[in-house]
């Protein structure tokens, strides 16, 4: 008899292990998922940009500055994204990743306050598409890395809270996933305002 308890035990310690493992890897999964939602919208966004640009250079011929000043940004923010994808717990390749789209966000805030100057850029057919898919693309951009942060919050609850935490090491789940804010966080809450 005593030996029937002790296997039911083991054995249900086992199911009990296993379950915590398969929630382990469900939640960070997910968490990935999210961030490759985000990677997409962020890869949308930077095709777009060279698009706008090129739009207005024919008309803002006398803000090139703002112009270069975005394409910077955005070729900074491209190259921080592959950096952050590679480990998405290295807190600090996420901060980078956050500052970039932060100072592109901001670049992208001085273009908009320039291109008012211009009237005939902002009746352009192209320029107006442009900046609807772009504005379009922001607010996809803010609910994915919302997405993206609740998938983090979640996993890391679950990875901190007992018994998980005891085995999450052991598990391969050491470090805890990184959120994703960007430097100008209040800036960017607000949709890009586009009028014409």
């Amino acid at each position: 008899m005593t030996g029937w308890i002790i296997i039911i035990i083991a054995v249900l310690l086992l199911v009990w292990a296993v379950s915590i493992y398969n929630n382990l890897v469900r939640l960070r999964n997910q968490f990935k998922n999210a961030f490759a939602q985000i990677e997409v919208q962020l890869k949308r966004r930077y095709d777009l940009i060279p698009n706008l640009v090129e739009t207005a250079k024919t008309y803002m011929k006398h803000e090139a500055d703002t112009l270069e000043a975005v394409i910077q940004a955005r070729n900074q923010a491209l190259a921080a994204l592959p950096q952050a994808k590679q480990d998405l717990t290295n807190n600090q390749a996420m901060q980078q990743l956050g500052g970039a789209e932060g100072a592109l966000g901001s670049a992208l805030g001085r273009l908009n306050v320039v291109m008012e100057a211009y009237p005939d850029l902002k009746a352009n057919q192209n320029m107006m598409q442009v900046s609807e898919e772009l504005t379009s693309t922001e607010n996809r951009v803010a609910f994915a890395r919302q997405a993206f942060n609740d998938a983090v919050m979640s996993y890391n609850t679950y990875k901190q809270s007992f018994p998980p935490v005891v085995f999450a090491g052991f598990f391969g789940h050491r470090d805890d996933a990184s959120l994703l804010e960007f430097a100008d966080s209040n800036e960017i809450q607000a949709a890009p305002k586009v009028s014409f």
